[in-house]
């Protein structure tokens, strides 16, 4: 394998190896408070990204009536990365890698804030910030439904996580093959 052939396997290795690590964090600590406390640095920045895209979304959709004012904010983490993953899936596909992780740390994401409407625990951006999904569940007379539509976010963030870790997968076992092939000839 040249030196250029095996810099590109070796990306893929570390690609890899990262979307498979923190893919297992969201699915383990990430929904534990001490996890969410002393999250991974890459995580953090995720998150943090997040945030404001998720701020931003109560602005779009708030146009549209209170319902879909709190829930435009969990609303636009999810129809951002799907527009991203849908685009790259027609254009580029290890950019799919990349946003199919996106999507789905942003539906973990949002399960967790959707799992904690009942008892409110987790910190808002103000003192005075309502909790969304606690409103939304509440507005609806239902706040008993918050762990099951919970459970479904997660699951499907699950997915996209493991999509993701397949996708890679595919990517580093096609270079190193078509590398080694190569070498072959």
């Amino acid at each position: 394998m040249g030196q250029s052939n095996k810099l590109v396997v070796v990306v893929d290795l570390l690609i890899l190896a990262g979307v498979s690590f923190f893919s297992w964090y969201l699915a383990t600590d990430y929904q534990t408070f001490s996890g969410r406390v002393h999250m991974p640095i890459v995580i953090w920045i995720i998150d943090t990204v997040d945030l404001f895209m998720h701020e931003g979304g109560h602005f779009f959709f708030g146009f549209m009536g209170r319902l879909i004012y709190f829930m435009g904010g969990s609303l636009m983490q999810i129809v951002l990365p799907s527009l991203a993953v849908w685009v790259f899936l027609k254009s580029g596909f290890r950019m799919l890698i990349a946003t199919m992780y996106w999507l789905g740390q942003n539906l973990i994401n949002v399960s967790v804030y959707i799992g904690d409407a009942p008892n409110k625990r987790l910190p808002l951006i103000s003192d005075s910030a309502i909790h969304d999904w606690n409103w939304i569940f509440n507005h609806l007379g239902n706040i008993g439904m918050a762990e099951p539509v919970s459970s479904v976010a997660f699951v499907f963030g699950l997915i996209a996580c493991a999509c993701t870790v397949i996708i890679a997968g595919y990517f580093t076992v096609t270079d190193f093959l078509v590398n080694f092939l190569t070498e072959l000839d």
